[in-house]
């Protein structure tokens, strides 16, 4: 054992792995989870057997912005729904809403087309009636004024009933 001497600051090291497991019980969640979009899942009613649109509610959290459906350069990834088969509901091509035009400080002449805050995606559909749920994704890409953020996938259901 070594004697501690006056105003000498002793330093203990733990090994890699236990300092690492320390960190993980820490309250914030790992940065893999973090999604940028929340999806509000409201039940909705449409007309059996008949053209409908269902109302698919998106907000992005503030601050963060994400890439449109179309988002006017072929680099940056587009915000895209993919939607499983369900029995007896005939799905049609998502409609996405036009964005908003967005440019970085450090280019202002480059702009891009954005969705921040809320919005919405209308998903047109033919439908038996009944009781259905639809599961699928919404792919995206989200950014700050700083950055742009490896892609995210939010798993999403929707409930509707059509009479």
């Amino acid at each position: 054992m070594l004697p501690l001497l006056p105003g000498v600051l002793l330093l203990v090291t733990l090994p890699l792995p236990a300092t690492l497991q320390s960190l993980g019980s820490l309250d914030a969640p790992p940065a893999r989870t973090r999604q940028y979009i929340t999806f509000t899942a409201e039940q909705q009613i449409v007309p059996a057997g008949r053209r409908a649109v269902l109302d698919l509610r998106f907000h992005v959290q503030e601050g963060y912005h994400v890439n449109s459906h179309t988002p006017r350069s072929e680099l940056l990834i587009p915000t895209r729904i993919e939607l499983e088969p369900a029995a007896n509901v005939k799905l049609l091509p998502a409609e996405y809403p036009g964005g908003t035009s967005f440019s970085f400080s450090f280019n202002p002449s480059e702009k891009l087309d954005v969705y921040a805050d809320d919005f919405i995606v209308k998903l047109p559909l033919t439908a038996a009636a009944g009781e259905h749920e639809l599961h699928g994704t919404l792919k995206y890409q989200a950014c700050d004024h700083a950055a742009c953020y490896p892609p995210k996938t939010l798993p999403i259901s929707v409930i509707f009933t059509a009479k």
